[in-house]
């Protein structure tokens, strides 16, 4: 309770006063059944006179006033503390998201992610709403109604001892079964935000292959699944009803049998139960199993909300791997781009056997341009996401400029290092917003000139609003090469000290490439030059080839050097080359 009860206190005032106003309503609902029983009582003694009922009427007009305002006020705060308290629950888990390192993302699904920050935090939201409206007015209610009751009438209030007991068991037995349906539910939810995000986020690629029937049919299992969860969750919650009603019918009709007799009896006895206590002991009754009723819809919303703040709390108090260290000098940045692996060794699966880098030793140059190349799969982007600290190595050290990378901040370590990944992401938003992201303080012909060096500005020029133009979610109104060519402009516009570009130019012909790693050499000419590629044409100008196997290195130099002792680097060429070439 102390981790939630941070975001309660800002909001402190409206959790007080919320509560507080729904008891000057639960006060109301005390008192209306005794000015109604005095009434009928007055008419049935023969008493009742217009004085005594407008001054009557006159009480239960204010009355019903206190309790619309204190209804209105403890509606109207408990919304204030719910929505405030849901939207800094919501920020933290999105703050705590942005600081995973790729292995803490790995390890929760997309989708499981948006649930958590959507559904799960507007299930707990909606619990606070109900817990601030009803912790008080329920049980104020309960027990209120049970002290005018048992003063109405102590013998006849042992149909409740009676009840009530019978009903708390089932109501508990109810909350046993439905507690782990819920959980269910949102693993359900889960399942289903990533089929749709998948199908969404690819879906060139769904109609390209004509899988739409497919897809539609992966949803549906996904949906009914859902609808199969939902459905037993909520025919817990369906059950309870049929069953509290039962409840409150029996209790009504053995008052009104037995109270009756009494009040017969009791006739013409001054003091005596009579027809206006029966009738107040009647609303009395329905009050309190009303309040039971309440009570029990707030312990099975509970269940539900206990099952998001669960999983809520499982991303905020998850370990995030890679974060500054104490060692981490707040001054230190990158200055001249020297990089080296001493003895790097790395395992996705920390249980694994295999390595998928093993012991890598590797020295690069400032200012050098590094050709990187090898199968699929042989380590070559893990290798370089080392160097920006996406992941952490498990032996072995990574150094920057002679500094291990742990000993740097990881702001400074990553605004020393641009990195043009494989998947190339671009986000919504014009084409000017996505290319600050390299330098957001970049002037326009900074821009304009980091768009001209990645080939990209003629493209660029051509569409109606130039610059201005939005993008779709992901770039999906952009063709491969153009979003290439895009992310290279935001990567050269950060004017890193070193520089990774992953298979950043698969999706463009040879001419532009040509042009953009002329770009590289005259604009960025004291940086580090990282370049991953799968065509030795990319890579076959560089200072220096490292060409890797099986997460190890089997060869470093020049292309010539390469080709002329290395035999992986010999089948690649030949495989992309003529033979008669070399």
């Amino acid at each position: 309770m102390k981790k939630w009860f941070k975001y309660v206190k800002p909001y402190k005032l409206y959790f007080i006063l919320g509560p507080l106003c729904m008891i000057v309503e639960v006060i109301g609902e005390i008192l209306m059944p005794l000015f109604l029983g005095n009434i009928i009582q007055a008419y049935s003694d023969g008493t009742l006179t217009a004085g005594y009922s407008l001054g009557t009427m006159g009480a239960m007009i204010a009355v019903a006033l206190m309790m619309m305002l204190g209804g209105v006020g403890g509606s109207y705060f408990g919304a204030k503390a719910s929505v405030n308290f849901a939207a800094d629950v919501r920020n933290d888990v999105y703050r705590k998201v942005q600081d995973f390192s790729f292995a803490n993302i790995d390890k929760f699904s997309t989708g499981s992610l948006v649930t958590r920050l959507t559904n799960d935090v507007t299930q707990v939201q909606n619990f606070v709403n109900m817990m601030l409206r009803m912790m008080l007015r329920s049980p104020g209610m309960l027990i209120g109604a049970l002290i005018m009751a048992i003063r109405l009438s102590p013998s006849l209030s042992v149909v409740l001892a009676i009840i009530i007991p019978v009903m708390l068991f089932f109501i508990l037995l109810i909350i046993k079964t439905g507690f782990p349906r819920f959980g269910i539910v949102q693993k359900k939810i889960d399942k289903l935000n990533s089929t749709v995000q998948e199908n969404i986020t690819n879906v060139r690629v769904v109609k390209s292959f004509v899988r739409e029937e497919t897809e539609t049919e992966k949803f549906s299992a996904a949906n009914a699944d859902l609808k199969n969860s939902g459905m037993s969750a909520m025919k817990v919650m369906i059950f309870m009803s049929p069953v509290m009603t039962i409840f409150m019918n029996i209790a009504t009709v053995s008052v009104i049998w037995f109270g009756s007799q009494l009040a017969i009896k009791n006739i013409g006895v001054e003091g005596a139960f009579n027809v206006g206590n029966l009738s107040s002991f009647i609303l009395y009754v329905s009050q309190i199993l009303f309040s039971l009723m309440m009570v029990t819809m707030m312990l099975m919303m509970s269940s539900r909300a206990l099952a998001s703040a669960r999983r809520i709390q499982e991303v905020l108090e998850e370990e995030v791997d890679i974060k500054n260290t104490d060692t981490a000098d707040t001054n230190a940045v990158v200055t001249e781009g020297k990089i080296e692996f001493r003895d790097v060794t790395f395992r996705y699966y920390k249980n694994s056997e295999d390595a998928v880098l093993d012991n890598i030793n590797l020295t690069i140059d400032a200012g050098s341009t590094v050709g990187i190349i090898g199968s699929t799969g042989c380590g070559k982007t893990t290798l370089v996401s080392m160097i920006a600290r996406l992941y952490d190595v498990d032996a072995g050290e990574v150094l920057v400029d002679g500094k291990n990378v742990k000993d740097y901040t990881l702001y400074n370590l990553r605004e020393g290092v641009g990195m043009v990944l494989q998947k190339n992401v671009l986000f919504a938003g014009t084409i000017e917003e996505n290319l600050r992201w390299g330098d957001e303080d970049a002037t326009d012909d900074e821009l304009y000139t980091a768009a001209e060096h990645a080939q990209a500005d003629k493209f660029v020029k051509n569409f109606t609003l130039g610059y201005n133009t939005e993008l779709g979610q992901g770039g999906v109104n952009v063709s491969g090469g153009q979003k290439q060519r895009l992310c290279i402009a935001r990567a050269l516009l950060k004017k890193p000290k070193i520089l990774v570009l992953d298979d950043s130019t698969s999706a463009v012909d040879t001419a532009t490439e040509q042009q953009i790693r002329k770009a590289f050499r005259e604009e960025l000419a004291g940086s580090t030059k990282i370049i991953i590629a799968q065509r030795i044409s990319s890579v076959k100008d560089a200072d220096k080839i490292i060409v890797m196997d099986d997460g190890k290195i089997t060869g470093i130099g020049t292309h010539a050097e390469l080709l002329e002792c290395n035999t992986e680097y010999q089948e690649i060429y030949y495989s992309q080359n003529d033979r008669k070439e070399a």
